[in-house]
């Protein structure tokens, strides 16, 4: 019978000189309210540090980006935190930069301007210009250390009324974090949404709808898309409305794609697309398109060119031959002959019938 071993216990251990040092160090952290963690490594190609919007007061849920709104000339302020809970140095750069969106919805911010006068591009006259952080636009983050830096946003006097895309970006060694600024001017508003380009890509449950929507209003705007299909055997399979997961800046074109599983194997279907945003008229666009199977389009492709080389051909021999016997006759071609009468064309069989004149 195996004999399992037995766990003899041990005297308490005494308190070491070590145990109490590090007992008073997170005291000290609890009183200084350092968080009393250990520092985090670093990551290959992240920076080392984050940016957000600090936090307005006390008990605040966490703002995903800043919001600000005032009239012409205001002067705007709000303050972002960076935080370094690395164990070594930072050093970090902050701008304001423009925000605009890329063909496909995302967000983007523009590289900084250059100095002035020169080959390279002068001071931006953007949102982004309108952000400052003065004496704080390079600071030093200490390891495991937080920071909250002030900027103010000076709306010029003649800035349109309407959203401005901006951002806040901070950068270090190559590094680029950016925060979203919806920067908003009071004044009169307009929301104005069109949808253009539409076209059908792919077939059956592969098919996608691709189109384009511009955004000709002075606001943001969070769109909603519902499709139609009326098809040539009655209506086929659309998309119920939905929201769609970009927000369209005043003055931007977003090419965007939309899933069709319920795409006709094959019929001629007539697509109207709805789209509709909080405060803008309904905007509406349509095409018309084949659904045909990949594999009997390729099939059908050959055998249509080959049919349509063979019409071609057969009217130039048509054509030919009647030019040779026009010039045989010695006279010149009637353009009209060949869809005359037969007894315009051939006068002498109407004289051999018989008939009377």
């Amino acid at each position: 019978m195996p004999v399992l071993p037995t766990r003899t216990p041990h005297p308490p251990r005494r308190r070491t000189p070590r145990r109490l040092g590090l007992a008073l160090l997170m005291a000290a952290a609890l009183l200084t309210g350092m968080p009393a963690r250990a520092a985090v490594a670093e990551t290959p190609g992240e920076p080392g540090w984050t940016a957000e919007p600090a936090a307005g007061r006390a008990g605040a849920a966490v703002r995903p980006y800043f919001y600000l709104a005032g009239a012409p000339g205001t002067v705007l302020e709000d303050s972002l935190a960076l935080a370094n809970p690395t164990d070594r140095e930072h050093t970090v750069t902050l701008r304001g930069a423009d925000a605009p969106h890329t063909a496909d919805g995302s967000f983007a911010v523009r590289p900084p301007a250059g100095p002035g006068p020169g080959p390279g591009p002068g001071p931006g006259t953007g949102p982004g210009s309108w952000i400052s952080f003065g004496r704080s636009a390079t600071v030093r983050l200490p390891a495991r250390t937080r920071a909250v830096v002030p900027f103010t946003v000076t709306l010029p006097p003649a800035s349109a009324p309407g959203d401005h895309p901006a951002a806040v970006v901070a950068t270090e060694a190559g590094h680029e974090v950016g925060v979203r600024v919806h920067l908003r001017v009071s004044g009169p508003t307009v929301a104005a949404l069109t949808v253009e380009d539409i076209a059908v890509r792919g077939a059956g449950g592969a098919a996608v709808i691709a189109y384009t929507l511009v955004n000709r209003g002075n606001v943001a705007l969070a769109p909603t898309l519902a499709v139609r299909a009326d098809g040539g055997f009655g209506a086929a399979p659309g998309r119920a409305p939905h929201a769609l997961p970009v927000e369209l800046p005043p003055g931007q074109r977003v090419e965007l794609t939309e899933p069709w599983p319920g795409a006709p194997a094959f019929d001629r279907v007539r697509l109207t697309l709805t789209v509709t945003a909080p405060g803008a008229p309904r905007a509406t666009g349509t095409t018309a398109a084949w659904c045909v199977p990949r594999s009997l389009g390729g099939r059908l492709g050959p055998g249509l060119l080959a049919l349509g080389g063979a019409a071609a051909a057969a009217l130039l021999l048509v054509r030919t031959r009647h030019t040779r016997r026009t010039r045989r006759s010695g006279r010149a071609p009637d353009p009209y002959e060949e869809h005359a009468p037969e007894h315009r064309r051939h006068p002498h069989r109407r004289q051999l019938t018989g008939a009377s004149r």
